[in-house]
């Protein structure tokens, strides 16, 4: 997968559509990520024997398939594709528009 935690994404697709946000998780397995600030749903947490937790109603954040999204680049700040070039360092993201390396 070509988005990474900590990435800078921008939703293309679905009600947050245009909306940026920062990879919090990212699942290669489910092929999903979880975007700060977006796709927020409502689940109701019971209270539990650990204090901690809150009980009511709570807004979190709901995973979002990768497809849906699109990484931004910091050189050009634009939603881009995202190539992958082998160097004498190993494999490294490059960004589409700009061919500037991501990492």
């Amino acid at each position: 997968m070509k988005i990474r935690a900590g990435d800078t994404v921008e939703v293309i697709g679905g009600n947050d559509k245009g909306t940026r946000g920062t990879v919090r998780l990212a699942m290669p397995k489910e092929q999903r990520v979880i975007v700060s600030g977006v796709k927020l749903v409502k689940k109701a947490q019971r209270r539990t024997a650990n204090m901690r937790t809150e009980p009511g109603i709570i807004e979190m954040e709901a995973p979002v398939h990768v497809s849906n999204v699109m990484l931004v680049c910091p050189r050009c700040d634009k939603p881009t594709r995202v190539g992958i070039e082998s160097t004498a360092d190993g494999r490294v993201r490059v960004c589409r528009k700009c061919n500037e390396v991501i990492d």
